[in-house]
């Protein structure tokens, strides 16, 4: 379960908000800057905000009255940027396995199931200068899963994407949300994305939380949005 609450200034953006979820895939959804990615952030650690409580299955992470902030590296958390952020000078697999060498020993997945998962194989030898979006994507997707985190944290992971890129990698990430059963926030501006792969989503305009509904409900304010094919 997630509990969240924060308010905090950046730039001309003033986040209010707070929320409590405890579905196993949220969607923090809205235009561009409505703030989604820094509620991602407060969440990984990387935005420490003025004022803020964050609860992950009740683990504390921050609470600013209490004088609480864990550090990134102690929460535990796989975050994918919409860049994927690889290590260039690294192959595939090398990039896999140091996600591993970030979590615990005991916990980490099992490298031939992110493998299969994300079908990978083809691409373990090879350098992230290579690889197609989709491709960078999938390897940072993995990257994240390897160390076993208590949440995948998703930014905006099909931004830049062409179309049948997207769709292989929306596919993908429903098979890992069947099969790793990984507690996920995704960051999207996107409703089809957000209608194929959320429980649950929060909707989100300048700063403030505007609604806040099953992924059912979403659907239905969002119906005219076509879902792509999944291939």
């Amino acid at each position: 379960m997630l509990e969240l609450s924060l308010r905090h200034h950046l730039g001309d953006l003033d986040i209010d908000l707070a929320f409590a979820s405890d579905a196993r895939t949220l969607a923090l959804f809205g235009h561009s800057g409505a703030g989604k990615t820094s509620v991602l952030n407060a969440i990984a650690g990387l935005l420490v905000p003025g004022h803020g409580r964050v609860v992950l299955d009740g683990r504390v992470l921050l609470d600013s009255a209490a004088g609480i902030s864990v550090p990134v590296a102690q929460r535990h958390l796989g975050y994918v940027f919409q860049d994927g952020r690889l290590f260039p000078h690294l192959s595939v697999r090398a990039n896999l396995l140091y996600g591993a060498a970030q979590g615990n020993a005991e916990h980490t997945h099992d490298f031939a199931a992110i493998v299969e998962l994300l079908a990978l194989a083809p691409l373990l030898e090879r350098r992230p200068n290579t690889l197609s979006g989709g491709e960078r994507q999938r390897v940072a997707i993995g990257r994240a899963l390897m160390c076993a985190p208590r949440a995948l944290l998703l930014d905006e992971p099909l931004t830049g994407l062409h179309a049948q890129a997207r769709s292989q990698v929306l596919a993908h990430l429903r098979a890992l949300k069947q099969e790793l059963r990984v507690f996920t926030v995704l960051v999207s501006h996107h409703a089809d994305e957000v209608a194929m792969l959320a429980d649950e989503v929060v909707e989100l305009a300048a700063g403030c939380m505007v609604a806040q509904m099953p992924a059912r409900d979403f659907l239905r304010r969002h119906g005219s949005m076509r879902t792509p094919a999944v291939v």
